[in-house]
């Protein structure tokens, strides 16, 4: 599954977010270090489902009228304070935490109502532009503290004949999330001596930073956005990283009132219709809501989780099914699985997605919507629905 991670500084909205987002039941708070464990769920992003081009929707669980959610987990950490990579506030436990993270969604607290240290101030009073880069140098300077320090370890076995540079740096910097493919395509793009005791501190960082970029893409979340001062949006769009404003309290606000009945409404929803009886002051809180979802198109939560997975990740989504016909499984069930695959993938990468044994077992597949056999060099695009011929099925 793929695990995307809420960072940022404390009090920016990261709990508030990971809540509306997965209706966990964790402690929101305004105060430094709400969370301090990592909380782990299971989250959505969202697409169109195969079934819109069926007679009728598939009925799957995690398909609301043909907007399909496919999981991924969600981890929220302990808010990050300047110098976190040194061990200030809980900076090293937080940056460990990203280790296995495909992705990060950076929780910037928009409306400046809280200081470089996450302490409350007046709306405005902090210009949020200063956060822009404060998790990517924070999280650079982390890895290369790393780096720096297994240094020494990698000087000594460079004295053996065998030694190579390439395989020292593979072997620790994956250990860090990152495959042996992502490590091999840093050391292409940079230039290095292959003797380790030549290596400067320049060379560490630059190999940190470009690895950090590569394996922890980063997304920020304008949070706050229904408060920020308009400029403030503006600015954090100019910047150089995908910027997606948001508001975290209004999702979660229509999600609890999804669950009392009141509105019916999908998350990622540009819009929500009021189904049961409400107060005046639920229905200013109403009226306010849809001013957001008018605004922005949506509360930004799930487009937010859809830019990181399908934008950044750049994924697909595929449908393996053992009926090519109807798209079901062996028990009936229409569209029952979807997969998030790199672009590019094709009908073998499924099969190994699908279960280990289905793909070392691959004979061919089989494109449900043209009902035609595809090769095994057929890359795969959104929607596809696959039946896999295995001698494991």
């Amino acid at each position: 599954m793929i695990s995307v991670a809420l960072a940022g500084k404390p009090n920016a909205g990261k709990s508030t977010f990971y809540k509306a987002a997965t209706m966990a039941d964790v402690d929101v708070g305004n105060y430094p270090f709400t969370t301090i464990d990592p909380n782990r769920g299971v989250t959505h992003v969202r697409t169109d489902c195969p079934c819109l081009d069926r007679a009728e929707r598939c009925g799957n669980e995690n398909c609301h009228d043909g907007k399909r959610y496919v999981p991924v987990e969600l981890v929220d950490v302990a808010g990050l304070v300047p110098g976190a990579h040194e061990g200030r506030g809980l900076g090293n436990q937080f940056l460990d935490a990203l280790t296995n993270a495909d992705v990060i969604l950076q929780v910037v607290d928009a409306a400046g109502a809280t200081n470089a240290e996450g302490e409350p101030v007046e709306v405005g009073a902090y210009d949020p532009v200063e956060e822009v880069d404060f998790v990517e140098n924070e999280m650079d300077q982390w890895l290369a503290g790393i780096v720096d320090r297994n240094w020494e370890s990698i000087e000594r076995k460079s004295r053996s004949p065998e030694f190579d540079i390439d395989d020292a740096l593979t072997e620790l910097l994956t250990g860090f999330g990152a495959t042996e493919h992502d490590v091999a395509a840093v050391l292409r793009d940079v230039e290095y001596p292959a003797d380790p005791m030549q290596w400067t501190d320049e060379h560490r960082e630059t190999l940190a930073r470009k690895i950090r970029a590569r394996t922890k893409p980063i997304v920020l979340v304008a949070n706050k956005a229904d408060i920020a001062p308009e400029e403030n949006i503006e600015r954090l769009r100019e910047t150089d990283k995908p910027v997606v404003p948001a508001s975290a309290d209004g999702e979660l606000a229509l999600r609890n009132a999804v669950e009392a009945g009141v509105v019916d409404y999908d998350p990622g929803d540009g819009e929500f219709a009021v189904t049961g009886d409400v107060s005046g002051a639920q229905k200013q809180g109403l009226d306010q809501l849809a001013s957001l979802l008018d605004r922005f198109g949506g509360t930004g939560v799930q487009q937010s989780l859809n830019e990181a997975v399908y934008g950044l990740l750049d994924r697909i989504t595929a449908y393996p099914v053992q009926n090519e016909s109807k798209w079901t499984d062996a028990q009936g069930n229409v569209l029952p699985d979807a997969f998030l695959l790199p672009r590019g993938s094709g009908p073998k990468d499924l099969a190994y997605a699908v279960h280990t044994d289905i793909g070392d077992g691959y004979l061919h597949a089989v494109d449900a919507r043209a009902d035609r056999r595809i090769g095994e060099d057929t890359e795969l695009e959104e929607g596809d629905v696959v039946k896999i011929v295995s001698t494991a099925n």
